[in-house]
Protein backbone atom coordinates (compact mmCIF):
# COMPACT_ATOMS: atom_id res chain seq x y z
CA UNK A 1 0.00 0.00 0.00
CA UNK A 2 1.86 3.06 -1.27
CA UNK A 3 1.76 6.33 0.65
CA UNK A 4 3.04 9.77 -0.40
CA UNK A 5 6.83 9.95 -0.50
CA UNK A 6 8.13 11.75 2.64
CA UNK A 7 9.28 15.32 2.10
CA UNK A 8 13.01 15.43 2.83
CA UNK A 9 12.93 19.18 3.58
CA UNK A 10 10.25 18.65 6.26
CA UNK A 11 12.15 15.74 7.81
CA UNK A 12 15.31 17.86 7.95
CA UNK A 13 13.64 20.41 10.24
CA UNK A 14 12.04 17.85 12.57
CA UNK A 15 13.85 19.14 15.68
CA UNK A 16 12.76 22.70 14.97
CA UNK A 17 9.17 21.53 14.47
CA UNK A 18 9.22 19.68 17.80
CA UNK A 19 10.45 22.84 19.52
CA UNK A 20 7.78 24.93 17.80
CA UNK A 21 4.98 22.57 18.80
CA UNK A 22 6.21 22.50 22.40
CA UNK A 23 5.85 26.27 22.51
CA UNK A 24 2.16 25.84 21.57
CA UNK A 25 1.15 22.88 23.77
CA UNK A 26 1.11 23.66 27.48
CA UNK A 27 1.55 20.08 28.66
CA UNK A 28 5.27 19.16 28.57
CA UNK A 29 4.28 15.60 27.63
CA UNK A 30 1.87 16.77 24.92
CA UNK A 31 4.46 16.55 22.14
CA UNK A 32 5.91 13.09 21.48
CA UNK A 33 9.03 12.58 19.39
CA UNK A 34 10.68 9.51 20.93
CA UNK A 35 10.63 6.58 18.50
CA UNK A 36 9.49 4.01 21.06
CA UNK A 37 6.72 6.27 22.35
CA UNK A 38 5.50 6.89 18.80
CA UNK A 39 4.84 3.14 18.37
CA UNK A 40 1.47 3.65 20.07
CA UNK A 41 0.34 5.64 17.02
CA UNK A 42 1.86 3.59 14.18
CA UNK A 43 -1.45 2.16 12.96
CA UNK A 44 -5.18 2.15 13.55
CA UNK A 45 -7.57 -0.83 13.49
CA UNK A 46 -6.24 -1.80 10.03
CA UNK A 47 -3.04 -3.06 11.60
CA UNK A 48 -1.71 -4.71 8.44
CA UNK A 49 -0.26 -1.30 7.52
CA UNK A 50 2.06 0.53 9.89
CA UNK A 51 4.04 3.75 9.76
CA UNK A 52 5.59 5.82 12.54
CA UNK A 53 4.52 9.46 12.54
CA UNK A 54 7.26 12.08 12.44
CA UNK A 55 5.75 13.69 15.58
CA UNK A 56 2.62 13.11 17.66
CA UNK A 57 0.96 16.00 19.44
CA UNK A 58 -1.81 15.78 22.06
CA UNK A 59 -3.51 19.16 22.52
CA UNK A 60 -5.87 19.84 25.42
CA UNK A 61 -7.80 22.89 24.16
CA UNK A 62 -9.43 24.03 20.95
CA UNK A 63 -7.08 27.02 20.90
CA UNK A 64 -4.10 24.68 20.95
CA UNK A 65 -5.55 22.75 17.99
CA UNK A 66 -6.05 26.00 16.11
CA UNK A 67 -2.50 27.15 16.79
CA UNK A 68 -1.05 23.74 15.85
CA UNK A 69 -2.84 23.77 12.52
CA UNK A 70 -1.78 27.35 11.79
CA UNK A 71 1.80 26.45 12.62
CA UNK A 72 1.80 23.32 10.43
CA UNK A 73 0.20 25.23 7.57
CA UNK A 74 2.88 27.92 7.76
CA UNK A 75 5.67 25.32 7.92
CA UNK A 76 4.26 23.18 5.10
CA UNK A 77 3.71 20.14 7.33
CA UNK A 78 0.97 17.56 6.80
CA UNK A 79 -1.41 16.65 9.65
CA UNK A 80 -3.29 13.40 10.34
CA UNK A 81 -6.15 13.75 12.89
CA UNK A 82 -6.68 10.70 15.13
CA UNK A 83 -9.47 9.78 17.52
CA UNK A 84 -9.51 6.43 19.30
CA UNK A 85 -7.69 4.71 16.44
CA UNK A 86 -10.41 2.09 15.87
CA UNK A 87 -10.72 2.90 12.15
CA UNK A 88 -10.70 -0.26 10.01
CA UNK A 89 -9.80 1.47 6.74
CA UNK A 90 -6.42 2.97 7.64
CA UNK A 91 -7.92 6.45 7.90
CA UNK A 92 -5.65 7.35 10.83
CA UNK A 93 -2.47 5.79 9.39
CA UNK A 94 0.31 8.29 10.17
CA UNK A 95 2.67 9.92 7.68
CA UNK A 96 6.44 9.63 7.99
CA UNK A 97 6.75 13.40 7.40
CA UNK A 98 3.55 14.42 9.19
CA UNK A 99 2.23 15.44 12.58
CA UNK A 100 -0.29 13.06 14.13
CA UNK A 101 -2.89 15.14 15.98
CA UNK A 102 -4.38 13.03 18.77
CA UNK A 103 -7.72 14.05 20.29
CA UNK A 104 -7.73 11.68 23.26
CA UNK A 105 -7.76 14.51 25.82
CA UNK A 106 -11.08 15.81 24.49
CA UNK A 107 -13.07 13.28 26.50
CA UNK A 108 -15.77 15.24 28.34
CA UNK A 109 -19.53 15.40 27.90
CA UNK A 110 -20.20 19.14 27.94
CA UNK A 111 -23.99 19.24 28.16
CA UNK A 112 -27.01 16.95 28.42
CA UNK A 113 -30.11 18.79 27.21
CA UNK A 114 -33.22 16.68 27.71
CA UNK A 115 -35.56 19.50 26.65
CA UNK A 116 -33.98 19.50 23.19
CA UNK A 117 -33.12 15.79 23.38
CA UNK A 118 -29.46 16.20 22.59
CA UNK A 119 -25.98 15.77 24.05
CA UNK A 120 -23.00 18.02 23.43
CA UNK A 121 -19.70 16.17 23.74
CA UNK A 122 -16.03 16.55 22.96
CA UNK A 123 -14.82 14.33 20.09
CA UNK A 124 -12.85 11.93 22.31
CA UNK A 125 -15.95 10.78 24.24
CA UNK A 126 -16.70 7.15 23.41
CA UNK A 127 -19.88 6.22 21.62
CA UNK A 128 -21.14 4.07 24.50
CA UNK A 129 -20.38 6.77 27.08
CA UNK A 130 -23.14 8.94 25.60
CA UNK A 131 -25.77 6.25 26.12
CA UNK A 132 -24.39 5.48 29.58
CA UNK A 133 -24.72 9.16 30.52
CA UNK A 134 -28.43 9.34 29.65
CA UNK A 135 -29.83 5.83 30.09
CA UNK A 136 -30.70 6.47 33.75
CA UNK A 137 -33.24 9.00 32.52
CA UNK A 138 -34.68 6.71 29.88
CA UNK A 139 -32.71 7.86 26.82
CA UNK A 140 -30.02 6.44 24.54
CA UNK A 141 -27.88 7.25 21.49
CA UNK A 142 -28.93 5.07 18.55
CA UNK A 143 -25.82 4.48 16.35
CA UNK A 144 -23.91 1.62 17.98
CA UNK A 145 -20.83 0.33 16.11
CA UNK A 146 -19.38 -2.97 17.34
CA UNK A 147 -16.46 -0.96 18.73
CA UNK A 148 -18.80 1.37 20.65
CA UNK A 149 -17.04 0.71 23.94
CA UNK A 150 -13.86 2.25 22.47
CA UNK A 151 -14.60 4.27 19.33
CA UNK A 152 -14.92 8.03 19.75
CA UNK A 153 -17.87 10.17 18.70
CA UNK A 154 -15.59 12.46 16.68
CA UNK A 155 -14.32 9.45 14.75
CA UNK A 156 -17.93 8.32 14.26
CA UNK A 157 -18.65 11.64 12.56
CA UNK A 158 -15.49 11.46 10.45
CA UNK A 159 -16.42 7.97 9.18
CA UNK A 160 -20.24 8.30 9.31
CA UNK A 161 -20.36 5.17 11.47
CA UNK A 162 -23.44 2.99 11.75
CA UNK A 163 -23.96 -0.12 13.83
CA UNK A 164 -26.53 -2.75 14.65
CA UNK A 165 -29.45 -0.31 14.96
CA UNK A 166 -28.77 1.82 11.88
CA UNK A 167 -31.42 -0.09 9.91
CA UNK A 168 -34.25 1.64 11.78
CA UNK A 169 -32.54 4.65 13.34
CA UNK A 170 -29.96 5.64 10.76
CA UNK A 171 -26.24 6.27 10.63
CA UNK A 172 -24.32 9.01 12.41
CA UNK A 173 -25.44 11.55 9.80
CA UNK A 174 -29.09 10.94 10.73
CA UNK A 175 -28.41 11.52 14.43
CA UNK A 176 -25.98 14.44 14.18
CA UNK A 177 -27.17 17.98 14.88
CA UNK A 178 -24.02 20.07 14.89
CA UNK A 179 -20.25 20.24 15.20
CA UNK A 180 -17.49 22.66 16.02
CA UNK A 181 -14.43 22.25 13.80
CA UNK A 182 -11.07 23.82 13.04
CA UNK A 183 -9.89 24.27 9.45
CA UNK A 184 -6.30 23.79 8.33
CA UNK A 185 -5.66 27.53 8.53
CA UNK A 186 -6.76 27.52 12.19
CA UNK A 187 -10.23 29.03 11.81
CA UNK A 188 -12.74 27.78 14.39
CA UNK A 189 -16.25 27.44 12.96
CA UNK A 190 -19.60 25.93 13.96
CA UNK A 191 -21.94 24.00 11.70
CA UNK A 192 -25.50 23.20 12.77
CA UNK A 193 -26.52 23.08 16.42
CA UNK A 194 -29.59 22.27 18.49
CA UNK A 195 -31.87 24.00 16.00
CA UNK A 196 -33.43 22.55 12.86
CA UNK A 197 -31.43 22.32 9.63
CA UNK A 198 -29.75 25.56 8.58
CA UNK A 199 -30.37 27.13 5.18
CA UNK A 200 -27.75 27.15 2.44
CA UNK A 201 -25.14 24.54 1.67
CA UNK A 202 -25.26 21.35 3.74
CA UNK A 203 -21.77 21.77 5.17
CA UNK A 204 -22.61 19.53 8.14
CA UNK A 205 -23.41 16.78 5.67
CA UNK A 206 -20.14 17.45 3.86
CA UNK A 207 -18.14 17.06 7.07
CA UNK A 208 -19.92 13.84 8.06
CA UNK A 209 -17.88 11.04 6.56
CA UNK A 210 -15.10 13.37 5.38
CA UNK A 211 -12.43 11.13 6.97
CA UNK A 212 -10.27 13.91 8.37
CA UNK A 213 -9.65 15.50 4.97
CA UNK A 214 -11.53 18.77 5.52
CA UNK A 215 -11.09 19.81 9.14
CA UNK A 216 -10.58 18.69 12.73
CA UNK A 217 -13.78 18.12 14.72
CA UNK A 218 -13.59 19.57 18.24
CA UNK A 219 -17.19 19.31 19.47
CA UNK A 220 -20.22 17.21 18.53
CA UNK A 221 -23.95 17.65 19.19
CA UNK A 222 -25.99 14.47 18.74
CA UNK A 223 -29.64 13.57 18.99
CA UNK A 224 -30.74 11.21 21.78
CA UNK A 225 -33.89 9.10 21.73
CA UNK A 226 -36.35 7.83 24.30
CA UNK A 227 -35.67 4.21 25.23
CA UNK A 228 -38.32 1.98 23.59
CA UNK A 229 -41.21 0.60 25.61
CA UNK A 230 -40.25 -3.02 24.93
CA UNK A 231 -37.41 -4.82 23.09
CA UNK A 232 -37.19 -8.42 21.97
CA UNK A 233 -34.64 -10.34 19.91
CA UNK A 234 -35.15 -13.46 17.83
CA UNK A 235 -32.55 -16.04 16.75
CA UNK A 236 -33.30 -17.73 13.41
CA UNK A 237 -31.06 -20.45 11.98
CA UNK A 238 -30.84 -21.61 8.34
CA UNK A 239 -29.24 -24.50 6.43
CA UNK A 240 -27.50 -22.01 4.07
CA UNK A 241 -26.40 -18.37 3.93
CA UNK A 242 -28.39 -17.92 0.73
CA UNK A 243 -31.63 -18.87 2.51
CA UNK A 244 -30.84 -16.45 5.32
CA UNK A 245 -30.15 -13.68 2.80
CA UNK A 246 -33.44 -14.42 1.06
CA UNK A 247 -35.25 -14.16 4.40
CA UNK A 248 -33.77 -10.72 5.06
CA UNK A 249 -35.21 -9.32 1.84
CA UNK A 250 -38.62 -10.86 2.46
CA UNK A 251 -38.87 -9.45 6.00
CA UNK A 252 -38.20 -5.92 4.74
CA UNK A 253 -40.45 -6.54 1.74
CA UNK A 254 -43.29 -7.39 4.13
CA UNK A 255 -43.05 -3.85 5.53
CA UNK A 256 -41.36 -4.88 8.78
CA UNK A 257 -38.45 -2.64 9.79
CA UNK A 258 -36.61 -4.26 12.71
CA UNK A 259 -34.49 -2.15 15.04
CA UNK A 260 -31.62 -4.37 13.94
CA UNK A 261 -31.13 -7.41 11.74
CA UNK A 262 -27.72 -9.07 11.81
CA UNK A 263 -26.37 -12.14 10.09
CA UNK A 264 -23.51 -14.52 10.94
CA UNK A 265 -22.27 -17.56 9.02
CA UNK A 266 -20.94 -20.88 10.36
CA UNK A 267 -17.38 -19.67 10.99
CA UNK A 268 -18.59 -16.63 12.91
CA UNK A 269 -21.28 -18.57 14.82
CA UNK A 270 -18.84 -21.18 16.11
CA UNK A 271 -16.14 -18.62 16.94
CA UNK A 272 -18.60 -16.40 18.84
CA UNK A 273 -20.14 -19.32 20.72
CA UNK A 274 -16.73 -20.60 21.87
CA UNK A 275 -15.77 -17.06 22.88
CA UNK A 276 -18.78 -15.99 24.96
CA UNK A 277 -21.24 -18.93 25.13
CA UNK A 278 -24.24 -17.03 23.78
CA UNK A 279 -26.31 -20.20 23.27
CA UNK A 280 -26.14 -20.12 19.46
CA UNK A 281 -27.22 -23.25 17.56
CA UNK A 282 -24.15 -24.93 16.06
CA UNK A 283 -25.94 -27.09 13.49
CA UNK A 284 -26.86 -24.21 11.15
CA UNK A 285 -24.92 -22.55 8.34
CA UNK A 286 -26.29 -19.05 8.95
CA UNK A 287 -27.93 -17.22 11.84
CA UNK A 288 -30.10 -14.11 11.84
CA UNK A 289 -30.58 -11.95 14.93
CA UNK A 290 -33.73 -9.90 14.44
CA UNK A 291 -34.50 -7.28 17.07
CA UNK A 292 -37.84 -5.48 17.31
CA UNK A 293 -38.72 -2.58 19.59
CA UNK A 294 -41.91 -0.69 20.41
CA UNK A 295 -45.24 -1.66 22.01
CA UNK A 296 -45.25 -5.30 23.17
CA UNK A 297 -48.40 -6.21 21.21
CA UNK A 298 -46.89 -4.84 18.00
CA UNK A 299 -43.67 -6.81 18.53
CA UNK A 300 -45.64 -10.04 19.09
CA UNK A 301 -47.58 -9.45 15.85
CA UNK A 302 -44.42 -8.87 13.82
CA UNK A 303 -42.64 -11.87 15.33
CA UNK A 304 -45.51 -14.12 14.18
CA UNK A 305 -45.07 -12.75 10.66
CA UNK A 306 -41.29 -13.16 10.79
CA UNK A 307 -41.68 -16.77 11.95
CA UNK A 308 -43.84 -17.54 8.93
CA UNK A 309 -41.45 -15.84 6.51
CA UNK A 310 -38.46 -17.63 8.01
CA UNK A 311 -40.13 -21.05 7.72
CA UNK A 312 -40.94 -20.35 4.07
CA UNK A 313 -37.23 -19.62 3.57
CA UNK A 314 -36.21 -22.92 5.15
CA UNK A 315 -35.40 -21.89 8.73
CA UNK A 316 -34.70 -24.81 11.07
CA UNK A 317 -34.31 -22.86 14.33
CA UNK A 318 -36.29 -19.96 15.78
CA UNK A 319 -36.00 -18.71 19.34
CA UNK A 320 -37.33 -15.51 20.92
CA UNK A 321 -35.64 -13.93 23.94
CA UNK A 322 -37.79 -14.34 27.05
CA UNK A 323 -35.85 -11.96 29.31
CA UNK A 324 -33.70 -8.86 28.91
CA UNK A 325 -30.72 -10.91 30.06
CA UNK A 326 -31.31 -13.45 27.31
CA UNK A 327 -31.66 -10.69 24.70
CA UNK A 328 -28.34 -9.21 25.76
CA UNK A 329 -26.79 -12.69 25.58
CA UNK A 330 -27.95 -13.01 21.96
CA UNK A 331 -26.19 -9.74 21.18
CA UNK A 332 -23.09 -10.55 23.23
CA UNK A 333 -22.00 -13.06 20.60
CA UNK A 334 -22.60 -10.65 17.72
CA UNK A 335 -20.80 -7.78 19.43
CA UNK A 336 -17.85 -10.06 20.23
CA UNK A 337 -17.71 -11.66 16.77
CA UNK A 338 -14.67 -9.72 15.57
CA UNK A 339 -12.40 -10.57 18.54
CA UNK A 340 -13.85 -14.10 18.55
CA UNK A 341 -12.77 -14.69 14.95
CA UNK A 342 -9.29 -13.58 16.01
CA UNK A 343 -9.08 -16.80 18.03
CA UNK A 344 -9.44 -19.04 14.96
CA UNK A 345 -6.96 -17.28 12.68
CA UNK A 346 -3.57 -15.58 13.23
CA UNK A 347 -4.78 -12.59 11.19
CA UNK A 348 -7.92 -11.37 9.51
CA UNK A 349 -8.95 -8.35 7.48
CA UNK A 350 -12.42 -6.91 8.03
CA UNK A 351 -13.99 -5.67 4.80
CA UNK A 352 -16.87 -3.23 4.44
CA UNK A 353 -19.14 -2.90 1.42
CA UNK A 354 -22.85 -2.35 0.90
CA UNK A 355 -25.21 -4.00 -1.56
CA UNK A 356 -28.94 -3.98 -2.36
CA UNK A 357 -30.68 -6.44 -0.02
CA UNK A 358 -32.08 -8.32 -3.01
CA UNK A 359 -28.53 -9.23 -4.03
CA UNK A 360 -27.59 -10.86 -0.71
CA UNK A 361 -28.06 -14.50 -1.85
CA UNK A 362 -26.08 -13.93 -5.05
CA UNK A 363 -23.24 -12.10 -3.32
CA UNK A 364 -22.93 -14.63 -0.50
CA UNK A 365 -22.75 -17.46 -3.04
CA UNK A 366 -20.10 -15.61 -5.06
CA UNK A 367 -18.04 -14.87 -1.94
CA UNK A 368 -18.01 -18.57 -1.15
CA UNK A 369 -16.70 -19.26 -4.66
CA UNK A 370 -14.00 -16.59 -4.25
CA UNK A 371 -13.01 -18.14 -0.93
CA UNK A 372 -12.31 -21.44 -2.68
CA UNK A 373 -10.55 -19.66 -5.54
CA UNK A 374 -8.12 -17.86 -3.21
CA UNK A 375 -7.80 -20.70 -0.73
CA UNK A 376 -8.67 -18.37 2.17
CA UNK A 377 -11.53 -18.80 4.62
CA UNK A 378 -14.02 -15.99 5.06
CA UNK A 379 -16.31 -15.45 8.05
CA UNK A 380 -19.37 -13.31 7.41
CA UNK A 381 -20.71 -10.98 10.11
CA UNK A 382 -22.77 -8.08 8.85
CA UNK A 383 -25.70 -5.69 9.09
CA UNK A 384 -28.02 -7.76 6.92
CA UNK A 385 -30.99 -5.39 7.15
CA UNK A 386 -29.31 -2.61 5.19
CA UNK A 387 -26.98 -4.80 3.13
CA UNK A 388 -23.79 -3.63 4.85
CA UNK A 389 -21.36 -6.56 4.52
CA UNK A 390 -18.42 -7.20 6.85
CA UNK A 391 -16.61 -10.26 5.47
CA UNK A 392 -13.64 -11.25 7.65
CA UNK A 393 -10.93 -12.73 5.44
CA UNK A 394 -8.77 -15.12 7.48
CA UNK A 395 -5.05 -15.35 6.68
CA UNK A 396 -1.60 -15.72 8.20
CA UNK A 397 0.70 -12.77 7.57
CA UNK A 398 3.69 -14.98 8.46
CA UNK A 399 3.11 -16.99 5.29
CA UNK A 400 4.76 -15.23 2.31
CA UNK A 401 2.22 -13.82 -0.11
CA UNK A 402 -0.88 -14.37 2.06
CA UNK A 403 -1.39 -10.68 2.85
CA UNK A 404 -1.26 -9.88 -0.85
CA UNK A 405 -3.68 -12.72 -1.58
CA UNK A 406 -5.99 -11.39 1.13
CA UNK A 407 -5.86 -7.90 -0.40
CA UNK A 408 -6.75 -9.29 -3.83
CA UNK A 409 -9.63 -11.32 -2.36
CA UNK A 410 -10.92 -8.24 -0.55
CA UNK A 411 -10.68 -6.13 -3.70
CA UNK A 412 -12.74 -8.70 -5.60
CA UNK A 413 -15.42 -8.61 -2.89
CA UNK A 414 -15.65 -4.82 -3.11
CA UNK A 415 -15.72 -4.90 -6.91
CA UNK A 416 -18.57 -7.41 -6.62
CA UNK A 417 -20.47 -5.00 -4.36
CA UNK A 418 -20.23 -2.25 -6.99
CA UNK A 419 -21.06 -4.69 -9.80
CA UNK A 420 -24.42 -5.62 -8.22
CA UNK A 421 -25.39 -1.98 -7.66
CA UNK A 422 -23.81 -1.37 -4.26
CA UNK A 423 -21.01 0.83 -2.96
CA UNK A 424 -17.44 0.44 -1.70
CA UNK A 425 -18.17 1.30 1.92
CA UNK A 426 -21.09 1.43 4.31
CA UNK A 427 -19.51 2.78 7.50
CA UNK A 428 -15.76 2.10 7.69
CA UNK A 429 -14.79 4.75 5.16
CA UNK A 430 -12.32 4.61 2.28
CA UNK A 431 -9.04 5.53 4.00
CA UNK A 432 -6.18 3.68 2.33
CA UNK A 433 -7.94 0.30 2.21
CA UNK A 434 -10.34 1.21 -0.62
CA UNK A 435 -8.47 4.23 -1.98
CA UNK A 436 -7.19 2.47 -5.09
CA UNK A 437 -10.64 1.02 -5.82
CA UNK A 438 -12.39 4.39 -6.04
CA UNK A 439 -12.13 4.22 -9.83
CA UNK A 440 -14.39 1.15 -9.78
CA UNK A 441 -17.24 3.31 -8.52
CA UNK A 442 -16.44 6.84 -9.68
CA UNK A 443 -15.34 8.31 -13.00
CA UNK A 444 -12.25 10.48 -13.22
CA UNK A 445 -14.45 13.56 -13.37
CA UNK A 446 -16.38 12.42 -10.28
CA UNK A 447 -13.11 12.10 -8.35
CA UNK A 448 -11.87 15.48 -9.53
CA UNK A 449 -15.11 17.09 -8.39
CA UNK A 450 -14.70 15.52 -4.94
CA UNK A 451 -11.16 16.86 -4.81
CA UNK A 452 -12.37 20.35 -5.73
CA UNK A 453 -14.47 20.21 -2.58
CA UNK A 454 -11.37 19.31 -0.56
CA UNK A 455 -9.57 22.26 -2.16
CA UNK A 456 -12.27 24.60 -0.83
CA UNK A 457 -11.41 23.54 2.74
CA UNK A 458 -7.72 22.65 2.44
CA UNK A 459 -6.13 24.28 -0.64
CA UNK A 460 -2.64 22.95 0.04
CA UNK A 461 -3.78 19.39 0.74
CA UNK A 462 -2.21 19.25 4.21
CA UNK A 463 -4.97 17.32 6.02
CA UNK A 464 -4.66 13.53 5.81
CA UNK A 465 -3.08 13.30 2.34
CA UNK A 466 -2.72 9.87 0.75
CA UNK A 467 -6.20 8.81 1.84
CA UNK A 468 -9.45 8.37 -0.16
CA UNK A 469 -8.19 9.65 -3.54
CA UNK A 470 -6.16 7.23 -5.71
CA UNK A 471 -4.45 10.14 -7.49
CA UNK A 472 -4.32 13.39 -5.58
CA UNK A 473 -4.26 16.42 -7.86
CA UNK A 474 -3.03 19.81 -6.78
CA UNK A 475 -5.82 22.34 -6.49
CA UNK A 476 -4.24 24.46 -9.21
CA UNK A 477 -4.43 21.51 -11.59
CA UNK A 478 -8.10 20.93 -10.84
CA UNK A 479 -8.96 24.55 -11.42
CA UNK A 480 -6.90 25.18 -14.54
CA UNK A 481 -8.58 26.25 -17.76
CA UNK A 482 -7.46 25.25 -21.23
CA UNK A 483 -7.09 28.24 -23.56
CA UNK A 484 -6.90 27.34 -27.28
CA UNK A 485 -5.67 29.88 -29.83
CA UNK A 486 -6.13 32.62 -27.27
CA UNK A 487 -9.87 31.96 -26.99
CA UNK A 488 -11.57 31.13 -23.70
CA UNK A 489 -14.11 28.28 -23.75
CA UNK A 490 -17.76 29.36 -23.47
CA UNK A 491 -17.01 33.08 -23.96
CA UNK A 492 -20.68 33.98 -23.32
CA UNK A 493 -20.41 32.98 -19.62
CA UNK A 494 -19.86 36.05 -17.36
CA UNK A 495 -16.44 35.95 -15.67
CA UNK A 496 -15.38 37.75 -12.49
Amino acid sequence: MLMPKPNADVLAKRDALVAGLRRIVADPEGVIDDKDDLRAFECDGLSAYRQLPMIAVLPATVREISDILKYCQAEGVNVVPRGAGTSLSGGALPLADGVLLGLGKFNKILEIDYDNRCVVAQPGVTNLAITDAVKGDGFYYAPDPSSQIACSIGGNVAENSGGVHCLKYGLTTHNLLGIEMVTMDGEIIRLGGKHLDAEGYDLLGVMTGSEGLLGVITEVTVRILRSPEHISAQLIGFPSSEQAGDCVGKIIGAGIIPAGMEMMDRYAIHAAEEFCHAGYPLDVEALLIVELDGPEVEIAHYQTQIDAIAKDCGATVSRISETEEERMTFWAGRKAAFPAVGRISPDYMCMDGTIPRSQLPKVLKRMNELSKQYGLRVANVFHAGDGNLHPLILFDANNPGELEKCEAFGADILKLCVEVGGVLTGEHGVGIEKRDLMGEMFSEEDLKQQQRLKCAFDPDGRLNPGKVFPVLHRCAELGKMHVHNGELPFPDIPRF
